[in-house]
């Protein structure tokens, strides 16, 4: 183990790893965002402050040079890094929390998901929603995700649907992807852009044709518990296999307890594996730094940063 990242003064929900992996970012229901210095594990600006009730969802912009967050208090906010302030007014408009915020990949906008069931695009520049509000879900919206061009955006809901969203238009590109019998918790595009991931309630993993709108392979079991996070590997092949469907490596077993996120490094040989010591509660959120040596984990009103080595991982070749 690294550092020992503290400060927050209530649980700390989620981590993330700047572009360049010397910064860490963490939201907390203390209604607070930190930035983290990953070479001394010091706080390195002011606490980003203004939230009134619990931050759910934070994301680096892809220059590294902005903070997104959602909260509980219906709000939208973008931090910037040099400054050590908030940027642009708060994003508002939603009637219920903001559930999930992130970057496009030409740091041009943001999309959020919220409980009121609803999708909302923003201009990075202006702060301005840049299209009218994209409905269709009947139930809270739990995950967004934008395609690798920026063109496209997915969501998931508890309505138990995966919806696909033009951004040039505004309009959904395909009927609702279906098959759920429960709640859709993440979602995530491939590194072509040309499948789609969703996890569910249900205990199941689908694959999505963006092409088609069409699920491309038989549904992916084999979990015993709903699913709560997936991800591709950065070349798009793991840990199933998406021309056969087959699950190509050994059920990944040892957890005594739920696992709630997994993540990928860059190179796709390694994933992270949950049961690095150190945590005396619940570990809500892992992220791995973007050259692949360090990890930070979350737990409790503390953050932990490791140097990781092959016995603190699995090594996926």
């Amino acid at each position: 183990m690294l550092q020992t990242l503290e400060g927050h003064t209530d649980l700390v929900n989620s981590v993330a790893f700047s572009p360049d992996g010397k910064q860490v970012v963490s939201r907390s229901d203390d209604s607070t965002v930190r930035l983290w210095d990953v070479a001394t594990g010091q706080q390195i600006l002011p606490t980003f402050e203004g939230h009134t009730n619990r931050v759910i969802s934070v994301a680096f912009s892809p220059d590294g040079k902005q903070i997104v967050s959602g909260s509980n208090d219906e709000i939208v906010r973008i931090w910037d890094i040099a400054k050590g302030e908030q940027v642009l007014p708060t994003l508002e408009g939603y009637t219920n929390r903001v559930i999930s915020v992130v970057f496009s990949p030409d740091g041009k906008q943001i999309v959020s998901g919220s409980d009121d069931k609803t999708v909302r695009l923003w201009d990075i520049v202006t702060g301005k929603q840049v299209l009218p509000t994209l409905e269709g879900h009947t139930d809270s919206v739990r995950s967004v995700a934008f395609s690798p061009d920026s063109k496209q955006v997915v969501s998931g809901s508890y309505d138990n649907t995966v919806r696909l969203w033009d951004i040039a238009t505004g309009q959904q590109i395909h009927p609702v992807l279906e098959g759920y019998t429960s709640w859709v918790n993440s979602v995530a595009f491939s590194p072509n852009g040309k499948q789609v991931v969703s996890g569910s309630y249900d205990k199941i993993v689908r694959f999505w044709d963006i092409a088609t709108g069409q699920q491309i392979l038989p549904i992916l079991k084999g979990h015993t518990s709903l699913v709560k996070s997936v991800a591709f590997s950065p070349d798009g092949k793991q840990l199933w296999d998406i021309i056969t469907g087959q699950q190509v490596l050994l059920t990944l077993e040892g957890h005594t307890d739920s696992v709630h996120l997994v993540a990928f490094s860059l190179d796709g040989k390694q994933m992270i594996y949950l049961a690095l010591e150190g945590h005396t509660s619940w570990v809500n959120s892992v992220a791995f730094s973007p050259n692949g040596k360090q990890e930070v984990s979350e737990s409790d009103n503390q953050m932990l940063l490791y140097t990781l080595t092959v016995s603190n991982d699995w090594v996926i070749e």
